[in-house]
């Protein structure tokens, strides 16, 4: 695929429009918590487990559509995807109790988890681990307009609307892109009939052997699970801690998105100047540690917000850098099988993400307290993982990855 053509930019745009379902189906909700408690009759701490739901969902999800794209291609398991997550979105809004929704939520997660698992796949079918984490940081940028974007939306439409409306906005955005997709989107991968989907668990437990997919997911992993935990903490922190107004959680909340978002544009950058992905990623891991220790004291003392929003701002903008490349890093060498890889690193990531946003939950307090802990926490272990990784790793891996020219967007 030549670069700075228009068929890259509307591949990089479809894609991102895929990996955004996962924030959309996340974020658009937030600022109805209080809203969706009080309908429903429950304390919020029952709402906020309709996160955890969607995460498990998203976990054991991909583990499905991983072989499948493997071996009939990544369009064909897409498209089953996409209806579930049509089907599902319509059923959250007729939810008519907080179990319902937190089962609905389950089935909409295993419909989105699909655009998942097929774009990294996607990435992986065409470029290298430099030039796959210039395209994630690509990606980025699409998708990461959804979490300054969805809480507004979904705030105004609680305002206008009732949370009802987010849910069905949901379903019809699917059904958008699931016409461009048909209509825009190659296939990258032809239909394998090598591929046994009778032996799929010895191909993921061979998978999950290889040191540096096993590294690369784990260090990806804790940090996703420190957006989680902030995600589940933030509708709480700001609306009912500090008193922000639901229909303006979302500026605040998409402040902190905007830093992740231009972070992951500087390390495109630093990725075209030569710089390796691993470099910056050891230096993004550190801050995110260091930042995370200051979040977590500033809890304690009981800062204002004032304090917490600039070390939120901070700690959430190294994402930026570690997402893409430690993305890029766990699929260098698993082409051959990269929609199993793809789907097990998803597995695995979001099965720590579901933990961290259960712990937030059960741990829910009226302080900031248990988001910063388990953001902290998971920060500190993300680097820890990287840091034993890069020490034991082998020094010469085999590469096996088939290279493109390189994405200079």
């Amino acid at each position: 695929m030549q670069t700075h053509s228009r068929q890259f930019y509307v591949f990089v745009l479809l894609l991102g429009a895929l990996t955004a379902f996962g924030p959309l189906s996340i974020d658009m909700y937030l600022p109805a918590f209080p809203a969706m408690a009080e309908a429903l009759g429950v304390p919020q701490g029952r709402i906020e487990l309709s996160l955890a739901s969607f995460f498990i969902g998203m976990a054991f999800g991909q583990l499905v559509y991983g072989p499948l794209t493997d071996r009939y291609g990544r369009k064909k398991p897409l498209y089953a995807g996409l209806l579930i997550y049509i089907l599902a979105s319509a059923a959250c809004a007729m939810a008519s109790s907080a179990d319902s929704l937190i089962f609905f939520r389950l089935l909409q997660a295993l419909g989105a988890c699909a655009g998942i698992v097929v774009s990294r796949a996607m990435v992986r079918d065409l470029f290298d681990h430099r030039e796959g984490a210039q395209v994630f940081s690509l990606l980025m940028l699409v998708m990461g307009v959804a979490p300054i974007l969805a809480p507004l939306a979904g705030g105004y439409m609680l305002l206008f609307a009732g949370w009802q409306t987010i849910f069905w906005s949901l379903a019809a955005l699917s059904i958008l892109i699931l016409v461009l997709i048909a209509l825009y989107l190659p296939e990258t991968r032809s239909p394998d009939e090598t591929v046994r989907l009778d032996r799929v668990l010895h191909t993921y437990a061979d998978i999950a052997r290889h040191r540096e997919f096993l590294g690369y997911t784990l260090t990806a992993g804790f940090a996703q699970s420190a957006l989680f935990a902030y995600i589940t903490g933030s509708s709480y922190v700001f609306i009912e801690y500090f008193g922000v107004p639901a229909h303006h959680f979302g500026w605040f909340f998409g402040a902190n998105a905007f830093g992740l978002i231009a972070v992951s544009q500087i390390n495109a950058w630093f990725l075209r100047k030569g710089h390796h992905p691993d470099r910056i990623l050891r230096h993004s891991l550190g801050l995110m540690a260091g930042f995370g220790g200051l979040l977590y004291a500033a809890a304690l003392l009981n800062a204002p917000m004032a304090a917490l929003m600039p070390l939120l701002f901070c700690f959430l903008a190294t994402l930026g850098a570690i997402f893409p490349n430690a993305g890029a890093g766990a699929l260098e060498h698993q082409k051959h099988r990269a929609g199993a890889a793809s789907a097990l690193a998803g597995m695995i990531q979001f099965s720590l993400s579901a933990a961290a946003a259960g712990i937030v939950s059960l741990l829910h307090a009226e302080s900031p307290l248990p988001m910063a802990g388990v953001m902290a926490a998971c920060g500190i272990l993300s680097c820890a993982v990287f840091v034993y990784m890069r020490r034991y790793r082998p020094q010469n891996p085999a590469a096996t990855a088939e290279t493109l020219p390189s994405p200079e967007a």
